[in-house]
């Protein structure tokens, strides 16, 4: 095989071998240091209205090293196995919901979405570790997800957010702009999904607020307020520090294809 693929794809239950697609070609438009190096901390690009652009491919931050076991493969972020982790306090659990937590840690994930190569849900993108693509348009922010070859929609264009949505994986995302940042309101998720590896629930009663920022070239912070009264006896906040990854593209990636473990989890 041609190319050792880089995402941490470790974390499902099987690892499938994957080709190489545009994963050299060189990224049009990067500011350069004198020397020639991307100059990372170069102005953010800007649209042809003034506004931050946001259209990149990008990775979340993360300080762990690597998995010696699959070289090249990119370290798992720690929101991936507890988004609340970095929370002083923790997680505000209402009482079901901490006992479901206690529940789902001793299944060792049977029945995390993930494990049955269902869609991870919109927190939990932000967290994989494998990239996303925000495609920037008039009216609209596309993210393009590597996990599952997926995609989710934020509308830009003043829309209110619908009265009675059908349930879904991602919600239903509408955004405005205060000066440089996009505020972002979803609404509309399906019962149970999981935040994280450890069963963190987000319930159909949740908004989630994310606040996209981008303060140069190279990083995009996107803050992110669960307000899930069903859940989460308040409302709780985390940053996540995204990374643009250059001279690379998305890879292609079912989870389903080639799966053979999921018939084997325990019940």
């Amino acid at each position: 095989m041609k190319h050792v693929p880089r995402r941490a794809l470790v974390l499902t239950l099987f690892l499938s071998p994957l080709t190489a697609q545009w994963i050299n070609y060189p990224t049009a438009g990067i500011p350069r240091t004198p020397d020639g190096k991307p100059d990372l901390n170069a102005a953010c690009p800007r649209t042809s209205d003034g506004k931050p652009d946001f259209s990149g491919l990008w990775l979340v931050q993360t300080t762990r090293e690597g998995n010696p076991n699959f070289p090249g493969c990119e370290p798992v972020p720690d929101e991936f196995v507890n988004i609340g982790g970095a929370l002083k306090e923790g997680l505000p659990f209402q009482p079901w919901a901490a006992d479901l937590v206690k529940v789902r840690r001793g299944e060792l994930r049977v029945n995390d979405p993930i494990s049955h190569c269902l869609p991870a849900g919109l927190v939990r993108l932000y967290t994989w570790p494998g990239p996303h693509k925000l495609v920037q348009t008039a009216g609209l922010l596309i993210m393009l997800n590597e996990f599952n070859t997926s995609y989710r929609q934020i509308f830009t264009d003043a829309r209110p957010l619908p009265a009675d949505p059908n349930p879904s994986w991602n919600g239903y995302s509408s955004g405005k702009w205060e000066g440089d940042t996009l505020i972002v309101q979803t609404t509309g998720f399906r019962d149970g999904l999981w935040l994280d590896a450890t069963g963190n629930p987000l319930t159909d009663a949740a908004k989630i607020t994310e606040r996209f920022r981008r303060p140069n070239f190279g990083r995009l912070e996107t803050e992110i307020t669960v307000n899930d009264p069903k859940a989460y006896t308040k409302p709780w906040t985390i940053t996540l520090n995204q990374l643009i990854k250059l001279d690379t593209d998305l890879l292609d990636f079912t989870c389903a294809e080639g799966e053979k473990d999921a018939s084997h989890l325990r019940k």
